[in-house]
């Protein structure tokens, strides 16, 4: 049996599908259990739990995607608790319907056991990916409830 990919070969491998646009593959990084926080997201599910819902979530990014992300100035520091790594990173996002580009700011806390992530805390720049790709309108009524 090969041995169990690190904590920094899983996220890099996750930040590699990402920037493929291979969301449909990133489930599988993940524990049938696994919860993913996204501690930032302005409206919708904070927390996302079990493979399946990852699955799902997965999708539908996979299905609406306007953006390419590229990943740069990726810092990954290792921490005293062996499963676990912090992330910093940028995206360099290039919104296909518009031609604009920008940065986007991220920070992952990712806790990786027997080489499938059980848990992440995500904070992404939710706010520049909504104003660059022309979607505040949408958010201010998703806010307003309406």
């Amino acid at each position: 049996m090969p041995e169990a990919l690190s904590p920094r070969e899983v996220f890099l491998k996750l930040l590699d599908g990402i920037a493929a646009g291979r969301y449909r593959d990133l489930a599988g990084l993940y524990a049938e259990d696994a919860v993913v926080e996204t501690v930032f997201e302005p409206v919708g599910p904070r927390r996302t739990q079990g493979r399946a819902a990852l699955e799902e979530r997965f999708a539908q990014v996979a299905a609406c995607t306007p953006v390419e992300l590229t990943p740069a100035n990726v810092v990954i520091r290792e921490t005293d608790d062996p499963e676990v790594i912090v992330a910093e990173w940028d995206y360099q996002v290039h919104h296909r319907p518009t031609g604009r580009t920008f940065e986007s700011a991220n920070i992952q806390v990712l806790r990786v056991r027997d080489g499938l992530i059980v848990g992440s805390r995500d904070f992404h720049d939710h706010l520049a990916l909504i104003a660059a790709t022309g979607a505040l309108p949408q958010l201010v009524a998703a806010l307003d409830g309406k």
